[in-house]
């Protein structure tokens, strides 16, 4: 099981979509292991952005996502990278396709409702930013049997 770092974003937040996009998540089967509203500062931004600086959207962004609250979500699951991702659509709203929570959501391409870690690595690193020592769980849950073919003793 892999569990990724999912942000969403100031304008998903004040637009009350948090809840749809939430939902999404849980009706496809991810489970919750960590979850929390926060703004985020300045150094926080930077840190978490650092690959970005000194591309012309850099500053953009930075002031966009400290701009006001966001919830941060651990999600665990099979592939839970990968599945996350194509959830979430193409990065720019307007291309994103119908049935992701950009394409049902999102037609800015600047405003573009929720981040997701794009590798393990990412993950591992963007999660110890975010969560703290403890604060994301390793929780089994019951239904996860009923969500996942374990017959072959690894979920697929």
């Amino acid at each position: 099981m892999e569990t990724t770092l999912i942000i969403l974003k100031p304008d998903a937040v004040q637009r009350s979509l948090t809840g749809k996009i939430i939902t999404r998540f849980e009706d496809k089967g991810f489970q919750i292991v960590a979850m929390k509203m926060m703004k985020i500062s300045p150094e926080l931004a930077a840190t978490h952005y650092a690959a970005h600086k000194g591309k012309p959207f850099y500053d953009g962004l930075v002031n966009f996502m400290t701009s006001k609250p966001v919830i941060v979500l651990a999600l665990r699951g099979n592939k839970a990278i990968e599945v996350a991702r194509k959830m979430m659509g193409a990065t720019f709203g307007s291309k994103a396709e119908p049935g992701t929570i950009r394409g049902d959501f999102g037609l800015s391409n600047a405003f573009n409702l929720i981040h997701g870690s794009d590798s393990t690595e990412a993950a591992a690193h963007e999660l110890k930013l975010f969560f703290g020592e403890g604060q994301v769980l390793d929780d089994s849950r019951l239904i996860d049997q009923w969500v996942y073919d374990m017959t072959s003793g690894t979920p697929e």
